[in-house]
């Protein structure tokens, strides 16, 4: 989730709650968060956040790492 611009920076999720509520519904057990949308946690409930398996991610290659499960 969230969006990676052409320079590398990270922009936050829109609607945090919204999004991870499409998460649900399609299925998903884990999901990748940018650190920025973390701030928009209290917006969540927590029955959703428990939900996942939240992975954070600070920069794209960090994301594309985890996203392989490569340490």
């Amino acid at each position: 989730m969230g969006e990676i611009t052409i320079s590398g920076s990270i922009q936050k999720v829109d609607e945090l709650a919204n999004s991870l509520q499409v998460c649900l519904d399609s299925g998903a057990k884990k999901v990748l968060i940018p650190c920025t949308s973390f701030v928009d946690f209290a917006t969540v409930p927590a029955e959703l956040m428990s939900a996942f398996q939240l992975i954070p991610y600070q920069s794209a290659e960090d994301a594309v790492f985890k996203a392989l499960g490569v340490e």
